[in-house]
């Protein structure tokens, strides 16, 4: 499927703004399931662009507008061409329940992915986190079979409420609340994953949902977050545990890290008086199925 993305990020500042520094992290990376074939970035009031990828692969665009300035846009484009699954399609462990397990928790494993397994201030693997993921023991139908049963759950379990948390809300936050974004279904789902020894990672990026719209493009849209879990012998897989959803082509990755911190898409600093307006504004089309 190729998928258009038009990503709109507009700062005004009600008193001037210099020296403003930022990095992007807007770029769709390119793998065994999307490749990005056009990306392009601007930036009103014209700056040049500082291209590099971080520790975990992501590319960022790194920029700096020196001069006063009372409004700051940054424009990006995509298009992307993302894999379709064949109804009835989809990862299937080639192990045994217990192979996994013994791959899971063997020293080449842990230490291949030790960063995807510590916590991080997003999610912290506390007594609430642990008494959570209990909820959801694992079986004999093995990794695949639990990962998806945990995301069933935390979609059953909480309630989307985009007024209720922020984006400094932690995984024992939302705990309490039972409402969140996406963020928080994420951050809950991989200190879940890595309170038993399962490496996962937080994704970021954008989620077609024009279709299931009723034809109309007339509805507001935004990035979106969700979770890919590496199961041993199958690898990284992808789920969005805010729709109910395995990761398919209505999805398309910017990139992954940690947590929230590591991939935010729009970040920086500047001086001035700090009181700004924040609009955001998100356009993904389905050019061809």
């Amino acid at each position: 499927m190729k998928i258009e993305i038009c990503h709109v990020t507009r700062y005004r500042y009600e008193d001037p703004a210099t020296d403003s520094v930022n990095e992007l992290r807007l770029t769709p990376r390119t793998n065994y399931r999307q490749s990005c074939y056009h990306h392009e970035v601007s930036i009103e009031p014209a700056a040049s662009l500082l291209t590099y990828e971080d520790y975990f692969g992501n590319r960022v665009h790194a920029f700096s507008v020196n001069k006063a300035h009372r409004e700051l846009v940054i424009k990006t484009k995509a298009t992307v061409v993302t894999l379709d699954r064949k109804p009835g399609e989809g990862p299937v462990s080639a192990l045994t329940a217990e192979e996994e397990l013994n791959l899971l928790h063997s020293d080449p494993l842990q230490d291949r992915y030790i960063e995807f397994l510590l916590p991080t201030a997003y999610t912290q693997i506390t007594e609430e986190v642990r008494q959570y993921a209990m909820k959801y023991p694992f079986t004999g139908a093995g990794l695949l079979a639990w990962t998806r049963t945990l995301s069933q759950g935390i979609h059953a379990d909480f309630t989307y409420d985009p007024a209720a948390t922020d984006v400094f809300t932690t995984v024992n936050d939302a705990l309490k609340l039972r409402r969140g974004v996406c963020q928080d279904y994420a951050h809950l789902m991989i200190a879940v994953c890595r309170s038993l020894g399962l490496p996962s990672r937080y994704v970021s990026g954008y989620h077609f949902v024009g279709d299931l719209q009723g034809g109309s493009a007339d509805f507001e849209q935004a990035s979106h977050a969700w979770v890919e879990v590496h199961v041993p012998g199958t690898g990284w897989l992808g789920f969005d545990p805010t729709n109910n959803s395995e990761v398919d082509w209505r999805y398309v990755k910017l990139g992954h890290g940690r947590d929230y911190q590591d991939i935010v898409p729009v970040k920086g600093v500047y001086r001035g008086s700090g009181r700004q307006q924040l609009e955001v504004k998100v356009d993904v089309r389905l050019l061809e199925a």
